[in-house]
C-alpha cells in the first residue's frame, strides 16, 4: 500500500533491530541500485536433520508476534515503497488498472426460499454486495441482503460464503478479518434480516451445512491462542454440530479431533436432509468418505479408506449415492454406491473414465460431466443412469463452471470465460439444452484486437507440455516483448483460461501473457499430478524453465524482457527457478510462496501438503532432495539474481509470511548485482488481497516493478474517472 502507516521510529529501525540482538550476532548490510537494504540480524541458530546441522540465521523472523519482526517489516516496506515511488509511470498505471476494474460485475443467481439471490459489484467497491429479489415478481426493486462494504471502514473484513436452510428461512454467513483463514459465523433470519444468535468464532477451513432449521455442521481446529493463531501448527480438524439457541461451547463434536486425527474434515447434509456425508483427509487431495443416516438410526458407513484417492459426493437418490472418484480411474469416473451393499465390488460405473479428466455435478435430475481437454472445458449432460443426452454447446473455447442445481430446478446458470472474454453468465434450460445470455459485462477493451494460441513444447525429459500464449494481434516476434510467464504446477490444481481485467494493462502495452500447464497440476489427471510430486518435484521446475526457453527461442521475448511469476505453490516454483537459473529471467515475482521446504510442515496446516512435497523428517533421502531445491537454502553467495519483488501479507496464515521474510533476508545478503531484490508486505491481508483497493495497488506495483527493471516504459491509456 502506498500510504502504509509506518512507526514513528522507522528511520532508526535498522539500528534498533540490530541493537536488540545478542552481542555475538552477525549483521548483513549492502547497498545496491542506490538502495540501502535494512540491516537484518543473523543469529547462530541451526536445526538438525538426520544428523546434519542446517543453519537458519533468520529463524527469528518466524515469530510474527515479536516487536523485532514488526520493526523489520516496517523497515523493509519503507525501502520497497521508496523504490516503487520513484517509478514515474506507476501512478498512471494504477489509474489505468483502476479504470479497467471499474465495470459492473454480476454473479449467477441462485434461489433460496422465496427469493433469488445474486452478488453485484458496481465496479470499484471493495466487496461485492449480496442482493435479492422476490421470485415471480419480475421488475421489482432488488434489496440488499448483505453488504460487506459496511463491515469495516478500510475494507479488510470480508464475506466468505452464505449458506441457507433448505426452505431459505435462515442463513449463516462467514466473515474473515484481515484476510485470515480463521472465520466467524453469523446467523440471520432471512425474512427480517435480523441476527438471531451469538456469533460463532474460531472457525477454519469450513463450509456450513444445515440440518433442517435446527442447526448446522461446521469445521474448525482448536485455536492456538497461547502462541500465534497466524503461524502455530493446526493439526486435528473437527466437525461440529451447532444447535440454534445454544452456546458454542455446547456444540457437539461429530467427527475428528484426537480420536480421528485428520487435517481437513467437512460435513454435508444431502438435499433430501436424510444423510450426513463426511469427508476426512490427511492431505489436500485424497480423502476417506463416511455416510451417516440422520434421525434415530445414526449408523455411520465407511465407503472407502484410502487417503490417497479422491471420493467426491455428487448426488443421491435414497440409498443410492453417486460419487466421482479416481480409484482405478486416474482421470476420474462417476460411480453409484448403494448404502446397503457398499463394498467396492458392488460399485456400478455410471460415467466411465475417459481419456480426459472428469469433474462431475448434478441438477434437475441430471448429471453433468465437466471434462478438461488440453486444459479447456467441455460439458456433457447425462441422465442418472449414465446415458449421454447431449454435449452442451458453449459460447467458445475457454472455461465453464457452475453446472449444478437443486433436484427440482428446471434450469441452471453457468459462467463462461477465456483470456479475452470477461466472465459471462448464461441461463441453461436443462430439458432443451438451450443457453441464453443472462449477464455480459462491459469492459474497456477490444477483445478482437487480441489472440490466444495454445502450443505444446518439450520439457527436459521429453514430456510434451501445453502452454497458452496471449498477446495483441500483429505483435512482432523480435525478442523484445515484455512477457509475464505465470504457472502453478501442484496439488492437482488445473490452470484453465480465465479473464483478468487488470491483465489488459499488460497486454495493451505490447506485453505477452504465457500460462503453461505444468506437471503437478490436474490438467491430465492423477498421473500428471503425481509426476510433479515428492521426488519428482524437479519435473515441475524443468517444465517451467522449458516454457521460458521456448518463448525465448521463438523470439516472443528474451531474458531481458521476461518476468516469471507464481503464487503460493507457484511462489515456490518461482523461487526454485530463480535459484536454479538466475540467468533465465530479468524479473522474478514469488508471491506468498512456500520457500523453506525443510520447515513448511511445522506451520499452520502445512503438514497437509506432505503428499505433494514430502517432508525433511521422513527420510534422509527426502531431506536431501528438499534441501537441494528449497529456495531459502538454494541461494548462493555472490550470485547475481533477477530483479525480485517478493510479495506476502502479514495475516497470511496459510503460507506464513516467515517463508518470504527469511527468503528475502538471505537474498539481500547473498545477491551480488545491481538488480533490486525487495519484499512488499501487505498489511491487514492474507493469502491473497482482501479488498479491490488492495488488489489494484498490488497489481500496479508488480507490473510497475517488472516494466521498470526491463527498461520498458508503457504508453498508458489514462482516462479521468467520474
Amino acid at each position: 500500500m502506498k500510504n502504509l502507516a509506518l512507526y514513528s521510529v522507522i528511520l532508526l529501525s535498522a539500528i534498533i533491530i540490530n541493537q536488540s540482538c545478542k552481542s555475538d550476532s552477525i549483521s548483513s548490510k549492502k547497498v545496491m541500485h542506490n538502495l540501502q537494504y535494512p540491516e537484518t540480524t543473523k543469529t547462530d541458530h541451526s536445526d538438525e536433520y538426520h544428523g546434519v546441522a542446517v543453519s537458519d540465521p533468520f529463524q527469528w523472523l518466524e515469530d510474527d508476534m515479536s516487536e523485532k519482526t514488526t520493526k523489520w517489516v516496517a523497515a523493509q516496506n519503507e525501502v520497497t515503497f521508496g523504490f516503487l515511488d520513484q517509478i514515474k509511470f506507476r501512478e498512471n498505471l494504477e489509474t489505468r488498472i483502476e479504470s479497467l476494474l471499474d465495470y459492473e460485475r454480476v454473479s449467477a443467481p441462485f434461489k433460496e426460499g422465496d427469493y433469488e439471490y445474486y452478488y453485484k459489484n458496481d465496479g470499484l467497491q471493495d466487496h461485492s454486495v449480496l442482493y435479492r429479489s422476490m421470485v415471480g415478481k419480475e421488475g421489482s426493486e432488488p434489496e440488499v441482503y448483505i453488504d460487506p462494504n459496511n463491515f469495516s471502514e478500510d475494507g479488510t473484513i470480508a464475506l466468505r460464503g452464505v449458506f441457507f436452510t433448505k426452505d431459505g428461512s435462515l442463513s449463516a454467513h462467514m466473515i474473515t478479518e484481515g484476510g485470515s483463514d480463521w472465520r466467524k459465523i453469523i446467523v440471520r433470519d432471512a425474512e427480517t434480516m435480523n441476527v438471531v444468535e451469538d456469533t460463532l468464532i474460531d472457525v477454519k477451513f469450513s463450509g456450513i451445512s444445515w440440518n433442517g432449521n435446527d442447526g448446522f455442521y461446521y469445521s474448525s481446529y482448536d485455536n492456538p491462542k497461547h502462541t500465534s493463531e497466524l503461524s502455530a501448527k493446526t493439526q486435528h480438524h473437527k466437525l461440529y454440530y451447532h444447535k440454534l439457541g445454544t452456546a458454542q461451547s455446547a456444540d457437539k463434536l461429530v467427527f475428528g479431533g484426537d480420536r480421528e486425527p485428520n487435517r481437513y474434515i467437512g460435513g454435508y447434509v444431502s438435499e433430501d436432509q436424510k444423510y450426513l456425508v463426511i469427508s476426512a483427509a490427511q492431505n489436500t487431495s485424497g480423502n476417506q468418505i463416511f455416510v451417516q443416516r440422520l434421525g434415530k438410526d445414526r449408523k455411520r458407513i465407511q465407503l472407502q479408506d484410502d487417503y490417497m484417492r479422491s471420493f467426491n459426493y455428487v448426488e443421491n437418490e435414497g440409498d443410492d449415492f453417486y460419487f466421482s472418484t479416481d480409484i482405478d480411474a486416474p482421470n476420474y469416473r462417476v460411480i453409484k454406491v448403494n448404502l446397503n451393499n457398499p463394498a467396492q465390488e458392488n460399485w456400478i460405473d455410471i460415467i466411465p473414465e475417459s481419456e480426459n479428466v472428469l469433474r462431475a455435478g448434478s441438477g434437475g435430475g441430471k448429471l453433468f460431466g465437466n471434462y478438461l481437454i488440453d486444459a479447456k472445458t467441455s460439458i456433457k449432460q447425462f441422465d442418472m443412469k449414465g446415458n449421454l443426452e447431449r454435449e452442451v454447446k458453449l459460447p467458445g473455447i475457454g472455461s465453464a463452471g457452475g453446472f449444478g442445481a437443486k433436484r427440482e430446478d428446471k434450469d441452471l446458470y453457468y459462467s463462461f470465460t477465456s483470456f479475452t472474454t470477461p466472465t459471462t453468465i448464461y441461463k441453461y434450460d436443462i430439458a432443451s439444452g438451450e443457453s441464453t445470455l443472462h449477464k455480459r459485462p462491459v469492459v474497456d477493451f477490444q477483445p478482437d484486437e487480441y489472440e490466444t494460441k495454445q502450443i505444446f513444447y518439450t520439457s527436459k525429459d521429453g514430456t510434451k507440455v501445453p502452454m497458452f500464449i496471449v498477446h495483441k494481434k500483429g505483435l512482432k516476434l523480435n525478442g523484445k516483448n515484455p512477457t509475464y510467464l505465470y504457472a502453478y504446477g501442484g496439488f492437482n490444481i488445473s490452470l484453465t483460461p480465465g479473464f483478468s481485467s487488470s491483465r489488459i494493462a499488460w497486454l495493451e502495452n505490447g506485453g505477452i501473457y504465457a500460462q503453461p500447464n505444468l506437471r503437478g497440476g490436474g490438467e491430465y489427471g492423477e498421473k500428471w499430478h503425481e509426476a510433479g510430486t515428492k521426488m519428482k518435484k524437479q519435473n515441475v521446475f524443468d517444465d517451467f524453465i522449458a516454457a521460458a526457453e521456448y518463448l525465448i527461442e521463438n523470439k516472443y521475448t528474451s531474458s531481458d524482457y521476461l518476468a516469471i511469476a507464481g503464487g503460493s505453490n507457484g511462489g515456490l516454483l518461482v523461487g526454485a527457478t530463480m535459484t536454479q537459473r538466475p540467468d533465465l529471467a530479468k524479473v522474478a515475482l514469488p508471491a506468498v510462496g512456500v520457500l523453506d521446504m525443510l520447515k513448511y510442515h511445522k506451520f499452520t496446516a502445512g503438514a497437509g501438503w506432505a503428499a505433494d512435497y514430502g517432508t525433511a523428517d521422513e527420510s534422509q533421502e527426502m531431506f536431501e532432495y528438499l534441501k537441494k531445491y528449497s529456495p531459502y537454502h538454494a541461494l548462493k553467495v555472490g550470485t547475481s539474481y533477477p530483479a525480485t519483488l517478493v510479495t506476502t501479507a502479514d495475516h497470511d496464515d496459510r503460507v506464513v509470511p516467515a517463508h518470504s521474510f527469511k527468503f528475502a533476508s538471505r537474498l539481500q545478503e547473498f545477491h551480488d548485482g545491481d538488480n533490486p531484490v525487495l519484499i512488499r508486505i501487505q498489511t491487514k491481508a492474507g493469502h491473497g488481497s482482501v479488498s479491490t483497493k488492495q488488489q489494484i495497488e498490488l497489481t500496479s506495483d508488480i507490473y510497475a516493478f517488472a516494466w521498470y527493471n526491463m527498461g520498458f516504459e508503457p504508453e498508458l491509456k489514462v482516462k479521468v474517472l467520474d
